[in-house]
């Protein structure tokens, strides 16, 4: 019986020199590891080891400075300028009535007025603020006297959890002074930006129709 083997199945010679220098799957992987490691602990810029400290300031994003109006007082703030508008105003200015619903700019909760035009805070930029006015629904009413459209969701039960009502009621606002208030149809078309989970739409559209003067 022959002990020969098929071709296919004769492994392939091997040239040791050739073998000992180059990498393998496993060095390849350690070698790889290692220096991964290493960029993670001190960072590499230019080909140049970084302490953590230097590695730490050269991530660091970059900061401008913006001077801005809130609620008729004027702020000034050193901030990320990766920072939304929302975050300068919740987490900077402790203005916590505009909310943080989706964060993507499709529910509305964090409309506020910005030189008069609805915005969403999420979406917008803070250090694109720079001499802008801002309005949040805490700069709506006056003192202790509500702003008409404020009384009007009370007076037409226009909310049940409420965590969408400060961005209907300054979404709501703008509208109006939009001029957008022509008929309930066109209300619904002009704030349909602003969602309520609850579905308080119809009660919505007739706080808005009473304070624009229709009923």
């Amino acid at each position: 019986m022959s002990t020969d083997l098929p071709e296919s199945a004769v492994p392939p010679p091997t040239d040791s020199s050739e073998s000992s220098s180059a990498p393998t799957r496993r060095t390849f992987i350690a070698t790889s590891t290692a220096v991964g490691g290493v960029v993670l602990a001190g960072g590499v810029i230019g080909g140049t080891l970084l302490g953590p400290e230097e590695a730490g300031a050269a991530a660091a994003a970059p900061s401008s400075r913006v001077s801005l109006t809130v609620n008729g007082t004027r702020r000034t703030v050193t901030v990320d300028n990766r920072t939304s508008l929302l975050d300068l105003l919740r987490e900077h200015f402790d203005l916590t009535g505009s909310k943080k619903g989706c964060n993507a700019g499709a529910c509305g909760a964090c409309t506020v007025l910005v030189d008069g035009h609805r915005v969403n805070a999420c979406l917008t930029l803070a250090v694109r603020m720079e001499g802008a006015e801002v309005t949040t629904i805490e700069g709506l009413a006056d003192g202790d006297q509500l702003h008409p459209l404020q009384q009007a969701f009370i007076d037409e039960d226009a909310f049940q959890c409420g965590y969408c009502t400060p961005g209907q009621i300054v979404s709501g606002v703008g509208c109006i002074q939009e001029g957008h208030t022509g008929s309930p149809e066109e209300i619904r078309e002009w704030m349909s930006g602003n969602i309520c989970r609850c579905g308080c739409y119809t009660k919505i559209v007739r706080a808005v129709e009473q304070t624009a003067g229709r009923k």
